[in-house]
C-alpha cells in the first residue's frame, strides 16, 4: 500500500488539477506518467451540454480511430450460409444463428462486439436483456447491423468504437495504448472528439462540448482545452 501510495503521488506530481492543457501537452503528460507494468489504456471523457434521457438529446455513434485502439477485439457475428462464411474469413471470431443465441441466452458472452445481419434481427432481438446491459446490441445507427458484415468485421478489428452517452452527459472511450506515439494518441483523440461533434443530436443547445479529459488507466486525469482538440468548441 505504502508503495502503491508514493507511486500515486508520483504520477500525480506536476499536474495543476485545475489548469486545462492543450491537447499535445496533456498528452505527452499522461504518457510520462503512465509507468504500471501494463500498458495503459489512454482513454478520453467528453462532459456534453445534453440530457440523454430526452431522445432528442442522445449521442450515439460510431469512429473509426486512424491508428487503431491497440485492443485485441473478440467479434461475434450473428448470420447464415455465404454471410456466415464471409464474416469468418473477415475474421470473425464466433460466427452463429440459432446455436449462438441459444450460447449466449446461457450468459456465455466471450466477445466485445457483436454484428448481425438485418434478416437475423428478430432472432437477435431475443438477446436484449443479455446484451443490452453490457452494450453490446448490435445497432444499424452504428454499422453493427448490416448484410456486409465482412466490412463490419474489419472496421471492428481495426479500430472501430462504439461511444453513447451516459445519464450525465458523460461519452467515454479508450482511444489508444500508452506505447502508442503522442501523434497517434492526439490523432486518436481528435478523430474521436469529431464524431462526437458530428453525432450532435437536434436537441442539444448552447454549448455542445462543454469539457474534455484524458487519462491512462492508472493515472491522474488532465482537463483539455477544447478548442486545442475540435478546432472550436
Amino acid at each position: 500500500m505504502a508503495q502503491a501510495g508514493k507511486r500515486l503521488r508520483g504520477v500525480r506530481e506536476g499536474i495543476d488539477r485545475n489548469k486545462v492543457y492543450a491537447l499535445d501537452q496533456a498528452v505527452s503528460m499522461v504518457k510520462e506518467r503512465a509507468t504500471a507494468k501494463f500498458d495503459e489504456t489512454v482513454e478520453v471523457s467528453m462532459n456534453l451540454g445534453v440530457d440523454p434521457r430526452h431522445a432528442d438529446q442522445m449521442v450515439r455513434g460510431v469512429c473509426q480511430l486512424p491508428n487503431g485502439s491497440g485492443r485485441t477485439v473478440r467479434v461475434a457475428v450473428f448470420a447464415r450460409g455465404d454471410r456466415a462464411d464471409q464474416a469468418k474469413a473477415a475474421g470473425a471470431d464466433i460466427v452463429g444463428a440459432e446455436d449462438l443465441v441459444e450460447i449466449v441466452m446461457k450468459g456465455e458472452v466471450n466477445f466485445d462486439r457483436a454484428i448481425a445481419t438485418p434478416d437475423l434481427m428478430p432472432l437477435v432481438g431475443r438477446l436484449g436483456k443479455v446484451l443490452g446491459p453490457r452494450g453490446l446490441m448490435p445497432n444499424p445507427k452504428v454499422g453493427t447491423v448490416t448484410p456486409d458484415v465482412a466490412e463490419a468485421v474489419r472496421a471492428a478489428k481495426g479500430g472501430a468504437i462504439e461511444f453513447r452517452a451516459e445519464k450525465a452527459g458523460i461519452v467515454q472511450a479508450g482511444i489508444g495504448k500508452a506505447s502508442f506515439t503522442p501523434e497517434a494518441l492526439a490523432q486518436n483523440i481528435r478523430a474521436f472528439a469529431d464524431a462526437v461533434q458530428k453525432a450532435r443530436p437536434s436537441g442539444a443547445k448552447g454549448t455542445f462540448v462543454q469539457k474534455i479529459a484524458i487519462s491512462s488507466t492508472m493515472g491522474p486525469g488532465l482537463r483539455i482545452d477544447p478548442a486545442t482538440v475540435l478546432g472550436s468548441a
